[in-house]
């Protein structure tokens, strides 16, 4: 596969500078921008497989900048991560309600920053499910990242298609929560604890109530 693309927003040029480099001798192709408006542009332009955006910039915030990028289907399977100082958990709620993949908050050492974005990429590796799988009203197709829910197709954002997709992979099967954060984010990533409630939620709130189960204590489960 070639290089994978990275897209940078931040209105630090000395960090836009430093990644840039650190990224770049990985054998990432690199675009940056220094704010919310460029980077939803470039990103258009480039498609990049990864954004890495941080919250607090001028004339459009990370938060917003991350709404519009999921409103564009061609852009429905980018990854998205925040790369911010603001850690609050008000805010990290924030940003994986507007669409976004992962919260990482700086500062943060060079080699693990690498390694979570390593971790991030893997998932356009992963072709686990067939596509096409179907099960009665419902049909994912992980090719083109695209799900159809009684006759409605949607285009959902990366990471709340890769967990519908491993609730579907094997219905009725109960998924820890464990095992899920394990699977989607990878061991080497850290999330917060609402994390996977937050995609539940939004995933119910597009596709329904019936199809998502959750045992309490345990984890959830696909009823067909």
């Amino acid at each position: 596969m070639s290089a994978y693309r990275i897209l940078l927003v931040d209105d630090e040029n000395d960090i836009l500078e430093f990644l840039s480099y650190a990224l770049v001798k990985e054998g990432y192709e690199v675009y940056t921008a220094t704010n919310g408006s460029d980077g939803i542009q470039l990103a258009i332009e480039k498609q990049p497989h990864l954004i890495l955006l941080d919250v607090m910039m001028p004339v459009m915030d990370g938060i917003a900048t991350c709404e519009e990028i999921r409103r564009h289907d061609e852009l429905s399977s980018t990854i998205i991560a925040f790369l911010t100082a603001r850690g609050e958990d008000y805010s990290q709620i924030a940003g994986f309600n507007a669409g976004g993949d992962d919260y990482i908050t700086k500062p943060i050492r060079p080699k693990v920053l690498i390694s979570r974005i390593k971790a991030l990429l893997k998932r356009f590796e992963q072709n686990s499910m067939p596509a096409g799988q179907t099960t009665p009203g419902v049909s994912i197709d992980r090719e083109r990242f695209v799900v159809n829910i009684d006759g409605e197709q949607l285009t959902l954002p990366k990471k709340e298609f890769e967990l519908l997709a491993l609730l579907y992979s094997k219905p009725q099967k109960v998924f820890s929560r464990e095992e899920i954060f394990s699977t989607i984010w990878g061991n080497d990533i850290v999330v917060g604890e609402r994390t996977i409630d937050v995609h539940i939620r939004k995933l119910r709130e597009k596709i329904g109530d019936k199809y998502i189960k959750t045992l309490k204590g345990v984890g959830y489960k696909f009823v067909d």
